[in-house]
């Protein structure tokens, strides 16, 4: 196990109506916020007007910013640190799933910095502060409700970039498995997908002696594989809604890579398709994932295979260690399927064309990922086993 230190400073507060104490959290931080949403659905679903209400109880003023897209983009962002430079605001209220997370965080970001933003998350250049921010979550997925993470699109450059500081991290999230009864079979699906591969990028790792966060990773990954098709058959059922949510903030808030050598090779050649197509980040991940574990497993075969038996049950005791393996793969590509997501670049519609452009593009600052590290050409042969 490596050394490490942890700290998740996000406050959860959970449960149905949660959110109608939204104002006494952002009361302790500001009067005048930005209220940052995306195209509408809060308002259809009376999400807004309770939210409104509770800031006003609070006399909070708000200025408001919606219409955020499902990769959020750059040009929302700069729009954003506009406003509140203009406005004096000093608080960003998120309600929504990641794209509006991440755009809200940008914009803390770049309130706070005197050059660019895109500057400062393609450089990663390390910052001190950045303006607080709150959250209401309404697709489990992401994370980003307690990460330390933001990732931003370049429309005009069709570039897809992460950033990490623990100055982003929410000061509040507020989750009501209630708020996701609305989310379509596709969204719920994204979502599932996007939770699983938070987990599989820590979990593929090649520290020994880490068999404590093995056990968590696995646990998380087989709540989220037996409670989607249940949400996806009833997706009223509250129970199955909890355990989805609390499983995305479980996901993505650290804990699940403490004391291991992260990957993220698969989120890399994942955005590079959502910047190139604009496709939502769960579905180029359940495309990509099944991809990278066939390039890559005889790297380790002995996680691949204990992947396998422990989370998809697989019994391994007359079999090889790669036949155990490849199955595991095989399993977490059926029950992609089996939830209606796309498994291949043809399931996406996307033809290998620009495939030495992505591969191209993904490498661009050397290669990626950990477990195996991925230059160009392996870039290349793992959209390849995508097609």
């Amino acid at each position: 196990m490596e050394d490490f230190i942890f700290q998740s400073a996000t406050k959860i507060i959970f449960g149905k109506g949660a959110e109608r104490n939204v104002g006494k959290e952002v009361k302790k931080y500001s009067s005048k916020i930005l209220l940052h949403y995306g195209h509408g659905s809060i308002k259809k679903y009376g999400l807004y007007k309770r939210i409104v209400k509770s800031l006003k109880e609070e006399e909070i003023e708000i200025i408001e910013l919606s219409e955020v897209q499902e990769n959020p983009v750059l040009s929302m962002v700069k729009k954003g640190i506009k406003i509140c430079k203009q406005e004096k605001i000093n608080f960003i209220l998120a309600v929504g799933g990641g794209s509006v997370i991440d755009s809200a965080k940008a914009i803390a970001i770049g309130v706070k910095i005197k050059g660019d933003i895109w500057d400062c998350i393609v450089k990663k250049v390390k910052i001190s502060s950045a303006l607080p921010v709150g959250v209401v979550v309404t697709v489990p997925a992401s994370g980003s409700e307690a990460s330390d993470a933001t990732v931003i699109t370049n429309e005009e450059k069709l570039i897809k970039k992460g950033y990490h500081s623990d100055a982003i991290r929410p000061k509040f999230s507020i989750l009501n498995p209630e708020l996701t009864y609305s989310l379509n079979s596709y969204q719920t699906a994204c979502g599932a997908s996007d939770i699983m591969s938070h987990v599989m990028e820590r979990y593929f790792t090649n520290t020994k002696n880490v068999d404590l966060s093995d056990r968590l990773c696995e646990a998380t990954l087989k709540t989220v594989i037996e409670n989607t098709p249940l949400v996806l058959d009833k997706p009223n059922d509250y129970n199955g809604r909890a355990e989805i949510m609390w499983a995305a903030t479980i996901a993505h808030n650290g804990l699940l890579g403490m004391g291991r050598i992260e990957d993220w090779g698969s989120h890399k050649l994942g955005h590079e398709i959502g910047a190139m197509y604009d496709i939502a980040h769960g579905a180029t991940i359940s495309v990509i994932f099944p991809a990278w574990m066939k390039y890559v497993y005889k790297k380790n075969v002995g996680r691949f295979k204990q992947f396998a038996v422990r989370v998809f049950d697989i019994d391994a005791f007359s079999i090889s260690q790669e036949i155990a393996a490849i199955r595991g793969i095989e399993e977490l590509k059926n029950f992609y399927r089996k939830i209606g997501m796309p498994v291949s670049l043809k399931d996406l519609g996307i033809s290998d064309e620009r495939i030495d452009e992505m591969s191209a593009k993904c490498t661009a600052w050397g290669p990626v990922g950990n477990f195996v590290k991925l230059y160009k050409e392996d870039v290349r042969k793992v959209f390849e086993l995508a097609r």
